[in-house]
């Protein structure tokens, strides 16, 4: 299928190695975009946006990028930070009462919490339930002492953030996204569809037992507990249901467009929704080191991946978004079709090409999550 949007004149490139990613796409397509010079200098998609084909993939097109929403949901919590209404250091019961683990706020944001599994066996259904699946997370013992390890919360990261902001502000987490971030930014980016936004949303394919294994293997023993109870968060019959698009589950269910990712990095870059002292404390690391549940190394920030060149967060099936702070640009990938991060590898490293810069290696992207 024929590539949609733009890419500005000494960008040629980075348009030909897109179409070439679309053709090679098994399910359903992508889109990509990037910010520099301050100008989207790069807005393309392609491919279809339904398991039936029926659909092509328009520049409105609403896909989810698994952990790339991880990020939206701590610039909510930031923000409050920086409105003095939410403590980094204070421990998360001041606002949270109940909350069993001896963590502060800070603890949570950067992944050091170890609220990161359930105990008790809980049905798809929980994800469905904002108070039922706070509450279990409210109780549980966590994996590790908050402060002494790190590991992504991959299911559960955006309810430990998002209730903390409903604590304090009293505006669930789809909503304060959408009025206080996403809406005044102009990111078409959102957390619990609308039945005309579900309308714009992309299949996600590709999510077979092949995928799965693939996702888990060589990974420590806690990441098939952290990824599996609740069931459903892998399943493409669970993701692509109106249940699963309308419910807010912000570690994983942000819905969102290319330009929104790569928007949403440019706004934070240029001030737009963070003061640039919360955007630097939130993009040092916080803790570096193996990852408990994912295994490797990795560092983060305040809901950011760190790397040497810049900061991000890549999700399960190959989306990605972040900034390159040398290089002074940032960008957005989205697929349909689940499978590795070769794809925005591929894209970026010729987006650098453009722009005289060197390849970035592998081993110097942020943690892909899932």
């Amino acid at each position: 299928m024929e590539t949609q949007g733009f890419a500005d004149g000494r960008f040629g490139p980075v348009r030909q190695c897109f179409a070439e990613i679309i053709a090679a796409q098994p399910g359903t397509g992508a889109a990509f975009a990037a910010w520099c010079d301050g100008r989207l200098v790069v807005d393309l998609c392609g491919g279809y946006a339904d398991l039936g084909r029926r659909r092509r993939w328009d520049a409105d097109s609403l896909v989810q990028p698994y952990s790339v929403s991880k990020p939206f949901a701590a610039t909510c919590a930031l923000r409050l930070v920086e409105a003095g209404r939410l403590d980094l250091d204070a421990p998360v019961q001041r606002y949270w009462p109940g909350f069993r683990a001896p963590a502060t706020v800070r603890h949570v944001l950067s992944h050091q919490a170890g609220v990161v599994m359930l105990d008790e066996p809980v049905p798809t259904e929980a994800f469905y339930d904002w108070d039922w699946l706070c509450a279990l997370l409210a109780a549980q013992q966590p994996a590790w002492p908050p402060g002494t390890g790190h590991g992504e919360s991959p299911l559960f990261y955006g309810h430990l953030v998002g209730e903390l902001v409903r604590r304090v502000d009293g505006r669930g987490l789809g909503r304060f996204l959408r009025e206080e971030i996403c809406g005044p930014a102009g990111l078409d980016f959102a957390f619990g569809l609308s039945p005309s936004q579900q309308g714009r949303a992309v299949d996600l394919t590709g999510l077979d037992d092949a995928f799965r294994g693939g996702s888990a293997a060589g990974r420590p023993d806690l990441y098939r507990l952290a990824i599996t109870n609740p069931p459903g968060a892998l399943d493409g019959s669970v993701v692509n249901s109106a249940a699963w698009r309308a419910a807010e589950i912000p570690a994983v269910n942000g819905h969102g467009t290319a330009a929104a990712v790569a928007g949403f990095y440019h706004a934070l870059a240029t001030g737009g929704l963070l003061s640039p002292g919360m955007l630097a404390e939130a993009v040092t690391p916080q803790c570096a080191g193996p990852d408990l549940v994912f295994g490797g190394d990795n560092a983060w920030g305040l809901g950011f991946g760190i790397s040497d060149d810049g900061y991000g967060m890549g999700g399960l099936g190959g989306s990605y978004g972040g900034s390159c702070t040398a290089g002074g640009y940032t960008v957005g990938f989205v697929t349909g079709s689940a499978g590795s991060h070769d794809r925005v590898d591929k894209l970026e490293n010729t987006l650098r090409e453009c722009l005289g810069l060197a390849p970035i290696p592998a081993a110097g992207d942020p943690p892909p999550g899932i």
